[in-house]
């Protein structure tokens, strides 16, 4: 972390990895369910280096996956696809935004 508490880097290493060794990377979620409280208590952490457009990215795939685990969870399929289609809108409208700025 730097003077302001704001990570310089973040590096994981899962057992399983057939590299061995720490991976790097520039943002992660994480999530648990307090089954008792009935809510959700999130860790969310990102880099300095992470831009807004690999920010989005981000999202967008992490949206997608959470509506996959969702399915197979619930075989709510039509569910699914409805946060699968909010995942594209949000999406699109970032690109949307990103063009009106860089024109700008």
């Amino acid at each position: 972390m730097d003077e302001n508490r704001i990570p310089e880097g973040i590096l994981w290493n899962a057992t399983d990895s057939i590299s061995g060794k720490p991976q790097k990377s520039k943002a992660m979620m994480l999530s648990f369910w307090d089954g008792e409280e009935k809510t959700a208590l999130r860790v969310d952490i990102w880099t300095k280096k992470m831009m807004v457009d690999e920010m989005a990215d981000f999202f967008y795939q992490t949206m997608m996956t959470m509506a996959d685990t969702y399915g197979r969870a619930t075989h709510h399929e039509d569910i699914v696809n409805d946060m699968k289609k909010s995942a594209k809108e949000f999406y699109q409208k970032f690109r949307e935004k990103q063009m009106k700025e860089s024109k700008a």
